[in-house]
């Protein structure tokens, strides 16, 4: 009797099992979504010097196109269509976790150069993570929701979101909570 062939690819990833698991920690990344990605890139990054060298590889590196001296959005590669489709789906369904580096990071990108490039930058970021967790067999590390407001200061963030308000036509005081 013939196997099914989830469970030939089980067989097949079975020796890898440590390496999905570790790709299953990222956000977004499921257990099917590892194992394509397990097959695409294999589970050694010898053949990759850096993270930058995968990510190129993979056609999700930022373009770069310059021309008399000035610099303009460039295309990303070609790369493998069906993995970076896969990739897609993972950063796609990364923007909707709950508190998440990753979800807000999109957010941030998406407001700023729109949600196609966002999502392309957030699938770069994913892999960048996935070189530095195989080259030193680590699991994903969170940095959490609130990374960008604790990077640029609550003073900044606030004084932004007031300067805001106030182009908006609104003046505001601002009075600290009383926690009890």
């Amino acid at each position: 009797m013939e196997t099914r062939p989830n469970g030939r690819i089980d067989e097949q990833v079975r020796p890898f099992q440590r390496r999905v698991e570790l790709l299953a920690t990222i956000p977004g990344v499921s257990a099917h979504t590892s194992q394509v990605i397990l097959a695409a890139i294999g589970a050694d990054m010898a053949r990759f010097p850096s993270a930058a060298h995968l990510a190129s590889w993979a056609g999700v590196c930022p373009g770069n196109h310059e021309s008399a001296g000035k610099s303009t959005a460039g295309r990303t590669r070609d790369g493998d269509p069906w993995f970076k489709g896969v990739l897609g789906q993972a950063a796609n369904s990364a923007t909707r976790a709950k508190d998440t580096y990753l979800a807000a990071r999109f957010r941030r990108l998406a407001a700023r150069r729109g949600k196609k490039r966002a999502l392309v930058a957030l699938q770069h970021s994913v892999l960048i993570a996935i070189w530095h967790m195989f080259t030193r067999g680590i699991e994903y590390a969170d940095l959490g929701g609130d990374y960008f407001l604790e990077r640029t200061g609550k003073t900044r963030a606030t004084r932004r979101l007031v300067s805001q308000l106030n182009h908006l036509g609104f003046q505001v005081s601002l009075q600290p909570v009383q926690t009890t």
